[in-house]
């Protein structure tokens, strides 16, 4: 079984990139920041003075 390295991952994003990547054409063509108010009402925030992890922008995790 064979290791990979970090730039085997450089070279496969973008060979997939040069194929034509459709999650870069569609974030090119759609603005997905007009739907960051409806996650925003949605999710709800724990108390950040506790400490922990910040939270993932909710925006990201719709695209993806």
């Amino acid at each position: 079984m064979t290791q990979h390295g970090l730039s085997d991952l450089d070279e496969r994003l973008k060979r997939v990139s040069d194929l034509g990547d459709p999650l870069e054409v569609m974030n090119a063509i759609i603005d997905f920041e007009v739907f960051r108010p409806v996650p925003d009402r949605a999710l709800k925030r724990s108390d950040r003075r506790k400490g922990g992890r910040p939270p993932f922008d909710p925006v990201l995790m719709f695209k993806y």
